[in-house]
């Protein structure tokens, strides 16, 4: 099959990195993959997709990632995007104004090519807006099929504009096996390394991390991956809390693998989640992961890493603390999170994309 894949643009994010891991399993299962981007500004998501052989197409260029919204939601994509409604036999698209725009394309050019879109988030800002729910029930009923990540994400969905024939779940995954690595023994350790991979935005909770960074001895010290809108904000944060020493951001990364080999502790602090796959390569990186007790991290990190209650920074200084103070209780918790973290292996994610994308286009 031509199958066409649709995203805002190639920062670093969940639904983003999933796509560079995702898209070359697709087409060596036989199939031609394109991407398209709605703003096609260089980021090194976007080269190394480029250096694995799949064609990335733009609707525009020249706007940086931390103040790329104006190109992103131009509305003249709409138009733009009506040539790419016909010569594919699946067109599948990720995140909120993708998911729209391609829509209303799709209506004006009255195609038949079946549309199919993945629901990343449990949470929506646009779900708190009365006016606005008419506009998505319109848009998800365009969609042949509606893919949520995880049960969690389907059930609000469901929630919001009522249970349909079209949705369905299959949970996000990674490549497992580029991050499994031993199980660290911290008992001779005299300091401490604790990392944190995700995008610098306004669902993660950043701060409740870095304030417990002061709640814990001073050979402590913490690393934050990635990067987004917040950055400043975020440095500006950490030196308001005397911690500019302690706490280094690295800025995406394409090695976070060996990072996180380097750490000692793996956090997701969040206020809320889709399935994170952040939250599956710290499990399966032999390290104990710590997350947020939200809905879309319990459900994958419950019975295996540490849950701490939204928002608690000493609860959640305590649990790092205990975990690096406690080896045998550091080696359960990272061994329970490996053995979690092969249930979400992307290879099972593809091959159950490529049976919904078949039983669509036949």
């Amino acid at each position: 099959m031509k199958l066409l894949h649709v995203i805002t643009m190639l920062d670093v994010g969940g639904a983003e990195r999933l796509l560079v891991d995702l898209l070359p399993l697709l087409r060596d299962k036989g199939h031609q993959v394109d991407l398209l981007l709605f703003n096609g500004v260089d980021t090194i998501l976007k080269d190394n997709l480029t250096q694995k052989g799949i064609s990335i197409f733009e609707l525009s260029h020249g706007c940086d990632v931390k103040n790329y919204y104006r190109e992103v939601y131009d509305p003249r994509h709409i138009f733009r995007l009506r040539k790419f409604m016909s010569g594919y036999d699946i067109i599948h698209t990720h995140n909120s104004i993708c998911q729209l725009y391609v829509a209303m394309a799709h209506c004006l050019n009255r195609s038949q090519t079946p549309l199919v879109t993945t629901e990343h988030s449990s949470n929506n800002r646009r779900r708190s807006k009365r006016w606005y729910k008419p506009i998505d029930k319109w848009m998800y009923n365009q969609y042949a099929s509606v893919i949520c990540i995880a049960d969690g994400t389907r059930s609000n969905l469901e929630s919001y504009i009522g249970k349909k024939q079209n949705i369905c779940t299959i949970n996000n995954g990674v490549d497992v096996q580029r991050f499994i690595k031993p199980i660290k023994d911290i008992t001779k350790q005299t300091g401490f390394t604790v990392t944190m991979v995700a995008g610098l935005r306004a669902e993660k909770d950043h701060e409740t991390l870095i304030k417990a960074m002061s709640l814990l001895p001073s050979n402590y010290h913490l690393q934050l991956v990635g990067d987004g809108v917040r950055d400043q904000e975020l440095k500006d944060f950490t030196q308001q809390q005397h911690l500019s020493e302690r706490v280094t951001f690295t800025g995406p990364r394409l090695d976070v693998p060996e990072l996180l080999e380097k750490s000692d502790i793996v956090v997701l602090s969040s206020h809320w989640e889709g399935l994170s796959l952040s939250s599956i390569e710290g499990m399966a990186s032999g390290r104990p992961f710590i997350a947020s007790d939200v809905e879309g991290l319990r459900e994958i990190i419950g019975g295996a890493g540490i849950l701490f209650p939204h928002g608690d920074e000493r609860k959640l200084a305590n649990k790092i603390q205990w975990l690096c103070e406690h080896p045998d209780d550091y080696r359960e918790v990272a061994q329970r999170c490996q053995t979690r973290a092969q249930q979400y292996d992307i290879s099972i994610m593809a091959e159950k994309y490529c049976n919904l994308y078949e039983s669509l286009a036949n």
